[in-house]
């Protein structure tokens, strides 16, 4: 076997690994929080675009969607450039995060439908404030996923997402947006934040969605 093809078998059982590891935490708890378990290379790739992105292919971030989406810098301060997979490095996160779909859709039956997700770039003290990903009873996302693309990000930083287990939860999980590190929970279920940082912080947001289309009606992922 070439090294080459030693390397993408190693990857392929690290995967598996990493993707049952989630789908055990989704169905026991409906989140899972995974340090440093994105793909090293697959990591260092996307940091690697974001880094040499222009300012300009960058948005404010706003809330909402279509008709309701607006600009609120009281609930949250980042800016984003959707993934569409015109790079290497974005078609490498969609074909991984593609990968993690078929094996979700396959061990929990979630009927996954769709995928989208964005680059995020929050400045020195920027924040997102406590809300949910989607609302009870509307089925469009349905699992969130975040990765974090920070070399050597220690606590002092900040930046921590606060994941919280319900809308009485004052105290929450908190997740160190460390380089590599994976968190997957229930849209719907669970309130989360974005505390303020003290350094520049680099993200990546997503959603799987199941097929919202009824009638005339298209859905698509954003």
């Amino acid at each position: 076997m070439s090294a080459i093809a030693e390397l993408r078998h190693f990857d392929a059982e690290d995967d598996a690994l990493l993707f049952e590891q989630i789908a055990q935490d989704i169905q026991e708890k409906g989140f899972s929080i995974n340090p440093c378990a994105l793909p090293a290379a697959l990591t260092e790739s996307l940091y690697q675009q974001v880094v040499h992105m222009h300012h300009a292919e960058f948005e404010a971030a706003g809330i909402g969607r279509a008709n309701e989406h607006n600009l609120n810098e009281f609930v949250r301060r980042d800016e984003i450039c959707w993934i569409n997979g015109d790079s290497a490095a974005g078609q490498q996160w969609l074909q991984w995060t593609s990968a993690l779909q078929t094996y979700l859709n396959r061990r929990l039956f979630l009927g996954l439908f769709s995928f989208e997700s964005h680059f995020a770039i929050y400045g020195k003290q920027d924040f997102y404030k406590r809300h949910r990903d989607a609302f009870a009873g509307e089925s469009n996302r349905v699992l969130s996923v975040v990765a974090y693309l920070n070399h050597q990000w220690a606590h002092q930083d900040g930046g921590e997402l606060v994941l919280y287990k319900d809308d009485h939860d004052m105290e929450g999980s908190r997740v160190l947006p460390t380089f590599g590190t994976v968190a997957v929970f229930l849209s719907e279920e669970f309130p989360h934040e974005v505390l303020p940082a003290n350094r520049e912080r680099i993200s990546i947001a997503g959603w799987f969605r199941v097929n919202g289309s009824h009638h005339e009606l298209v859905d698509p992922p954003r």
